[in-house]
């Protein structure tokens, strides 16, 4: 899949961060401690898991390179992270490498109401893309984003800059954490799920 162009997105990464600081916070304190633990909770989750599931980022390496030999093996592409801050988010490549430009051609027929894009049967899957993207071994290589801190192992998905760019001032709110590899989306339906429940979720988990 072909990277997004980080340069076309840094307006949009700019106007995130201006409604941000627009944006009706929800009323929250992040302590001190509360912040030093949960980092380093996420680096020792990050390392250890890059320790025993090394062999398993070698056989996807493997396979998607047998299936694809021209294509990358990582697949990058820019996300919104906390405060509207741009970062690339890594993982397993598991599309066609030019994805992007197909999905112009998609997008008419997304299948989730709300700033997603989600299609069940998306034709730009590789076979081991459906694997990988099934079991979630696709999204292994963010416990990299985890080390570089631009993410946390549980926390909001991070957004596209094209998805924030609809975003009214409340799912904004969901910009003022770290984003993470997991959490509550995924294990509650995930794509299942609409956008707005999925911010309910971020929100207001209780």
């Amino acid at each position: 899949m072909a990277d997004t162009s980080y340069a076309s997105s840094s307006v949009v990464g700019s106007s995130a961060t201006q409604k941000m600081e627009n944006t009706k916070k929800i009323e929250f304190e992040e302590k001190k401690t509360y912040t030093i633990l949960k980092r380093g909770m996420d680096i020792i989750g990050a390392v250890l898991g890059l320790i025993f599931l090394s062999w398993l980022f070698l056989l996807v390496a493997i396979l998607i390179k047998i299936e694809d030999p021209k294509g990358t093996v990582f697949f990058k592409q820019i996300r919104v992270g906390k405060n509207g801050k741009e970062f690339y988010m890594f993982k397993f490549r598991s599309m066609v490498t030019d994805a992007e430009e197909k999905l112009r051609d998609l997008l008419k027929y997304n299948e989730i109401d709300g700033a997603m894009f989600k299609l069940k049967e998306d034709p730009r899957v590789t076979k081991i893309g459906k694997i990988i993207r099934k079991t979630s071994i696709d999204e292994l290589p963010q416990l990299l984003n985890v080390l570089k801190g631009d993410m946390s192992l549980v926390g909001p998905r991070p957004p596209l800059p094209r998805e924030v760019k609809k975003y009214t001032d409340y799912d904004l709110q969901r910009l003022l954490v770290v984003p993470g590899c997991t959490g509550l989306w995924q294990i509650s339906g995930r794509s299942s799920l609409s956008f707005k429940e999925m911010v309910e979720l971020d929100l207001n988990p209780n």
